[in-house]
């Protein structure tokens, strides 16, 4: 019989001896990620410059006062609105001359084609007097299109600039009146070095963002591409259109520009899984039903984005890969699964629920 206090030290050592591979049998536990199909896309960075779709300032083309300022500024107005009244009292007296010449003319000519037909008037008077007529006709044209020079309309919709003249005020040929705008759609220029050229064309989408709404990002399409290169920065300069419906970009505003080059569907998998052998690449695969087991499999990968890979050849859509824990497992072992990453988890989060789940069953 051995003295209990001896006992004990021999429990404790074969406790200690054997505790290693009591662990050793444990499953190691590991966070793992589905290999999934997304959209992919080589990025083309670059720097652009916003215009409006439609941008002019209207400007007076004679001279006189203003009448009329229907407009606020920043506001937005239609095609057709008067924005602009010059005083044209003198004008319209002209216009009104002018229709009291041709009447007088056109009543002559219903006289002597009256009396022609009465052969009591020579044809020659009668085409006379047709051709004063024509005159006459012409003038009132001609006063009338002058007559429109004196009330600016906004020629499509768009939003006015700020208003810096007042009723009054004296302008003359060439005297900026009011900016507009049409900023619904927007033009954004930017350039990209001469050996993109064969790998852009129109349609290609993009995405842009701005300082100013440093949370948003603008989607949008290459529309045209230039026709020349600059001989100097060897680049190509390139208009994209972006949709603006809340009209919150600007023209002149500094835009940062991304062009999806060759999107496509591809598998896709977290860049973490990735164990590096010299040129090879390698994944830990786990087999679902058979205790989450791991098969180290070799695979190709292509280009790569913040956190992610693209995956071209070795693994198939739905498998789980492993994604935290690739340093302490071994191919043939069975695993604990934590959990599995997406857009709602993360590799922290899993990492606590796992500790809990722990804490509790022991």
């Amino acid at each position: 019989m051995i003295p209990s206090r001896p006992r004990l030290l021999l429990l404790g050592l074969a406790a200690l001896m054997f505790a290693p591979l009591l662990a050793a049998q444990q499953p190691t536990a590991v966070i793992a990620a589905r290999v999934s199909l997304a959209a992919w896309s080589d990025p083309l960075e670059a720097l652009g410059t916003l215009h409006a779709d439609e941008s002019v300032t209207l400007s007076a083309t004679v001279t006189d006062t203003i009448r009329e300022l229907n407009f606020r500024d920043g506001e937005t107005v239609t095609a057709g609105q008067l924005l602009v009244r010059l005083a044209d009292d003198e004008a319209q007296a002209d216009v009104r001359a002018a229709q009291a010449l041709r009447d007088e003319r056109r009543n002559a000519v219903n006289r002597l084609a009256q009396l022609q037909d009465r052969n009591l008037a020579p044809r020659a008077d009668v085409e006379d007097a047709w051709a004063r007529l024509r005159q006459a006709e012409a003038q009132v044209q001609a006063l009338e299109a002058r007559l429109a020079d004196y009330r600016i309309y906004a020629p499509f919709n768009g939003v006015v600039g700020f208003r810096n003249l007042s009723v009054g005020a004296l302008v003359s040929p060439g005297t900026a009146l009011v900016t507009l705008d049409k900023l619904d759609i927007m033009k954004l220029d930017f350039t990209l070095p001469e050996r993109a050229l064969g790998q852009v064309t129109p349609g290609l989408p993009l995405t842009a963002v701005s300082d100013a709404f440093p949370d948003a990002s603008f989607a949008g399409e290459i529309a045209t591409i230039g026709a020349r290169i600059d001989p100097v920065s060897r680049s190509i300069m390139v208009r994209a259109v972006l949709d603006n419906p809340e009209l919150r970009l600007r023209p002149g505003m500094l835009m940062r520009v991304v062009v999806e080059r060759a999107p496509r569907e591809t598998l896709v998998m977290p860049e973490s899984a990735l164990i590096p052998q010299g040129e090879r690449q390698f994944v830990l695969v786990l087999d679902e039903s058979d205790q989450y087991r791991v098969d180290r499999r070799q695979v190709v990968i292509g280009a790569r984005r913040e956190g992610e890979v693209e995956v071209l050849e070795g693994l198939e859509a739905g498998e789980l890969v492993v994604a935290h824990g690739t340093e302490r497992v071994r191919d043939g072992q069975p695993t604990r699964l934590l959990g599995i990453l997406d857009d709602d988890t993360s590799i922290p989060e899993l990492l606590r629920r796992g500790r809990g789940d722990a804490a509790d069953n022991g």
